[in-house]
């Protein structure tokens, strides 16, 4: 997610860090690289130009020039107005006193639309609520067919009424909501290649009939700035609340998150970062500046991680730790755990640092699978006892995973480097995470 963006912007601050003394010539240097980078990320002209005329009007100030370390006073200033520019706090669905709360989804056809829809369903129904979707999209072929395919997948039922038009099918699903207990309805609406009036007149329809308590726009990030062109004709139209970012873990340079929301003044409320149907993530301003920024997003991380914990396994590991019994296979459980998160790369990017990471490093989860690959061709004894393993043995294991005995040994090695450090842990709370064992490749 962002890594080109935030790799360029830390080439800036490296620059400004180094720094002896803070003038003016060299902070409109610094910011005129900026300005470039954001450029080059496709952000909107409009709001580069605003963005860094609020920051050279800060930079400038007496409290900056004079701090003891201005470089890192000036960065601050940058995540400051980088989240203003972005929201500033997160916004929450609207729930209705009177259920259903109604959830009006539009967007362009190959935007993510209806994988969203489910992907939201999942995500509420998680948090305790009872959704029903709603397949009012009738002109794209199949797209009845999708909807009810994920949502029996999620096991959220879904309004389909073939041979109705969307309208007929909109508002009467708000009955069949009410008869089924479902204190959430969320309507898929027709998408299209690109914005015509026909689409525009159905939705506009669709909201004046159901009058839904939230619309959300549903837009690529990998468009860029096509895609806050197309936020805006919509809002016109819609007057939406909220704007959901997909495929932001794809080959996006930046553009549509940093600016959407100052083109429309309406808030990012999801961003879309996997195929997965837990690949959803509530959008944090603060944490998404952040990550572009290469500090990490460690509050996102932590709730990932809890996401996935199990605390009776949490203490068994704990106890096994204490007691220096630590085995391959708690180190393949660990692994486990940490696949659930999402892409290795994923989780990398909320450690604060990972941007330093050499580019050339093995950081991708095809260096995970080579290592449970590993584990899982040693025998139960194997695992147990891996001081057993010796030169025969390690053939046997490199030729089961498909790997090389230079990858078994460096995986031995790891591991057991990663035991002698925790025999130094201390009696206080021990984190069931990978640390110490760098992965091999």
């Amino acid at each position: 997610m962002f890594e080109d963006l935030t790799n360029k912007l830390e080439i800036v601050f490296k620059k400004l860090r180094g720094q002896g003394k803070i003038t003016e010539a060299n902070i409109t240097e610094s910011l005129r690289e900026f300005r470039r980078v954001l450029l080059d990320a496709d952000v909107n002209y409009k709001v580069v130009k605003q963005f860094i005329d609020d920051v050279q009007k800060r930079s400038l100030g007496q409290e900056v020039l004079t701090s003891i370390t201005p470089g890192q006073f000036i960065v601050k200033i940058i995540f400051d107005e980088l989240v203003k520019l972005m929201g500033s706090a997160h916004t929450e669905i609207k729930f209705s006193p009177m259920p259903p709360t109604i959830i009006m989804v539009a967007g362009l056809q190959g935007s993510g639309k209806t994988t969203f829809c489910a992907k939201l369903a999942n995500h509420l129904k998680s948090k305790g609520n009872f959704p029903m979707l709603v397949a009012a999209d009738v002109h794209r072929p199949a797209a009845i067919d999708q909807l009810e395919m994920l949502g029996k997948q999620i096991q959220v039922p879904v309004v389909a009424e073939r041979g109705k038009n969307a309208i007929e099918t909109a508002i009467g699903s708000i009955e069949k909501a009410r008869k089924a207990a479902r204190d959430i309805l969320i309507i898929d609406t027709a998408g299209r290649l690109h914005i015509d009036e026909e689409m525009m007149q159905e939705v506009e329809t669709i909201k004046q009939r159901v009058n839904p308590h939230n619309i959300l726009f549903v837009v690529d990030s990998m468009t860029g700035q096509d895609a806050v062109n197309t936020a805006k004709a919509f809002h016109d139209r819609l007057d939406f609340d909220g704007v959901i970012l997909t495929k932001l873990d794809g080959d996006t340079r930046g553009g549509a998150a940093i600016s959407i929301r100052a083109v429309v003044n309406k808030p990012i409320m999801f961003v879309g970062v996997g195929e997965k149907f837990d690949a959803l993530e509530v959008f944090h301003p603060d944490r998404m500046a952040t990550r572009i920024l290469g500090m990490g997003d460690i509050v996102t991380l932590v709730e990932k991680a809890q996401a996935q914990f199990d605390e009776h396994k949490a203490q068994k590991l704990e106890e096994k730790i204490r007691k220096a019994q630590f085995t391959f296979e708690d180190f393949l459980d660990q692994i486990h755990e940490i696949k659930k998160m999402g892409p290795l790369q994923q989780v990398l990017s909320m450690i604060p640092g990972a941007s330093r990471i050499p580019m050339d490093a093995e950081v991708n989860d095809k260096a995970l699978v080579h290592v449970e690959a590993i584990i899982q061709s040693m025998t139960k004894e194997e695992r147990q006892k891996p001081q057993i393993i010796n030169g025969m043995r390690r053939r046997r294991i490199a030729n089961g995973s498909g790997t090389s005995i230079q990858e078994v040994n460096k995986v031995l090695k790891q591991f057991t480097e990663m035991q002698k450090m925790m025999k130094t842990f201390s009696k206080g709370k021990i984190p069931n995470l990978l640390r110490g064992m760098k992965v091999a490749s």
